[in-house]
């Protein structure tokens, strides 16, 4: 959750229809930010005070604030919130536990509202103890004109009747039961008796605590304090303060879990990961209980590289660390993540090679400011510039693909290694099934599914170094030709020669078979620089 006082949405949101999104907010922009959030999100979850900074934050002339607000939102009216682990304090009122779970015991005489006879008058019945301290509803008949149950039978000799009575400065004041009379019948073992000294007959009945209860709003728990265990949770981590307001774990944690990520199968994305408290809560729920929860951080900023990241191996190495240091090496657990960054617009300009000679430099420099940057809009990266950012050169020896990356805001830049394989799986939509990485003998092999469940099969090779009869040698692997389903799409770089139609022999039946070969590059390209639907 954040601590910034603008519109500062973040984090987790489900990517299906019954998704949640939780967004943290302060009382600055709340308002203006709930309009926003019923614009665009069918239903209204839930809104949360949390008590975040339980001091106050410093503030001149004013109240100090010691909440923030989460705002929960849902794709759809199936968006549904979860239960929460309960904390200690929720713990401690059911103390108790039997083969059912926690409880305490409570007077079966109702108090509070509707607590008097005539107000539920069909919770006003008879309970007959036993000397044994066993309990039975006798048979009872309701009477609708006197508004009252008639007792069918007599009790034994060894039981007492015992009706919602208390005797409060001499008087008798008739009340209620807790529950009727048929629901108590049914589950006899959750009530006791307790005999007083003047042979009063008290009945105490099992307040079960509901494991499934959904969150309420009024979230108070200490470890929700980003003030407090935010900064000193990354401080264990790196030893030395290396960012500012970073969450508390234990509230993006349970914002995680309210949001509906109990189970498997799940992804938060964290459009504003600061820190990475996100992927940490998501680490931790995992180690846990043994999930496969997923997340995606985005962040722009330049600790990315220095905390973010560095957080995230952190916590997979050692469930807990001190002044930097792990102290629970043992629970390490196995966990892949992946690194992608996108290409900046200052990246880009960089990477252009422009054809342009001193004369049209000349005449380029005399014309107005406001008609030199309508042609480098225009023309410059239309047509002097075509073809240099991403040619075709490159996916002849696409391992080696690079581009200049800029790596201060001074404008110094260095030649970074571009990955083609994984920027064509993106560009494409691929769902990954398999990989084959053997790049020091000059090919990848990747196979999965396209979003319209079509099959393929990609090759890359450094085509200096597999030409077409290294290819085809390799493709045989895959008998292309002899397979009953084939792949529906094949994509491969370079040129090729691998047949598009295979026959078998007549004893194999004759079968002609095609096959759906297309070339990485203009697919690549198409995809790459398309504007459809910008």
């Amino acid at each position: 959750m954040s601590n910034n006082n603008s519109l500062h949405p973040e984090i987790l949101f489900s990517f299906f229809e019954d998704g949640i999104i939780c967004v943290a907010i302060d009382d600055e922009e709340v308002s203006e930010l709930r309009f926003l959030m019923r614009e665009h999100f069918v239903k209204q979850v839930g809104i949360t005070v949390v008590r975040s900074n339980p001091a106050g934050r410093k503030t001149k002339g004013k109240f100090a604030p010691a909440h923030e607000y989460g705002l929960f939102y849902g794709n759809s009216e199936s968006s549904i919130p979860q239960s929460l682990v309960k904390s200690e304090k929720s713990m401690s009122r059911y103390p108790k536990t039997d083969e059912k779970g926690r409880f305490s015991w409570a007077n079966f005489i109702r108090s509070g509202n509707n607590d008097r006879r005539e107000d539920r008058p069909k919770l006003f019945y008879p309970i007959f103890v036993k000397t044994d301290d066993t309990i039975r509803i006798p048979l009872i008949e309701w009477d609708a004109i006197s508004q009252s149950y008639v007792i069918l039978e007599e009790p034994s000799q060894d039981e007492r009747v015992v009706y919602p009575i208390m005797v409060k400065e001499g008087k008798a004041i008739e009340k209620n039961w807790q529950r009727g009379h048929v629901r108590l019948r049914t589950e006899l073992e959750e009530y006791r008796i307790r005999r007083t000294q003047n042979d009063k007959i008290d009945i105490d009945f099992k307040t079960r605590m509901d494991e499934e209860s959904l969150p309420i709003t009024w979230w108070d728990e200490k470890g929700y304090a980003s003030a407090n265990y935010g900064a000193s949770e990354l401080k264990e981590l790196f030893s030395e303060k290396e960012f500012d307001f970073s969450k508390a774990k234990r509230l993006v944690l349970d914002s995680i879990m309210a949001s509906g990520m109990k189970s498997d199968n799940t992804t938060a994305l964290d459009y504003f990961a600061g820190s990475g408290t996100t992927g940490h809560a998501i680490i931790a729920l995992n180690r846990q209980d043994q999930g496969k929860r997923k997340y995606i951080l985005v962040e722009q900023g330049e600790y990315f590289d220095t905390v973010l990241k560095p957080r995230i191996q952190k916590v997979v190495y050692s469930a807990e660390w001190k002044d930097g240091k792990a102290i629970a090496s043992l629970t390490g657990i196995s966990h892949a993540f992946k690194v992608l960054k996108i290409k900046s617009y200052e990246d880009t300009l960089n990477n252009l090679q422009l054809l342009r000679t001193s004369k049209q430099q000349e005449l380029l420099d005399s014309l107005p400011e406001s008609a030199q940057e309508e042609y480098l809009l225009q023309y410059l990266l239309n047509i002097e510039s075509r073809g240099s950012l991403l040619s075709v050169e490159h996916f002849r020896k696409p391992f080696d693909c690079k581009l200049k990356v800029a790596v201060d805001s001074a404008g110094a830049y260095e030649e970074r290694t571009i990955d083609l394989v994984e920027t064509f799986n993106y560009l494409i939509g691929l769902r990954v099934k398999l990989m084959e990485i053997a790049v020091d003998r000059g090919y990848t092999r990747v196979e999965g599914t396209l979003p319209s469940g079509e099959s393929v099969l990609i090759i890359w090779r450094d085509c200096e170094r597999i030409g077409y009869e290294e290819l085809k040698r390799y493709t045989n692997r895959f008998d292309l030709d002899s397979r009953k389903e084939t792949f529906d799409l094949i994509f491969i770089n370079g040129d090729h020669n691998i047949p598009a139609i295979f026959t078998s022999t007549e004893a194999e039946g004759g079968i002609t078979k095609k096959l759906n070969i297309r070339q990485i590059e203009p697919e690549f390209l198409s995809c790459m620089f398309s504007v459809e639907g910008v």
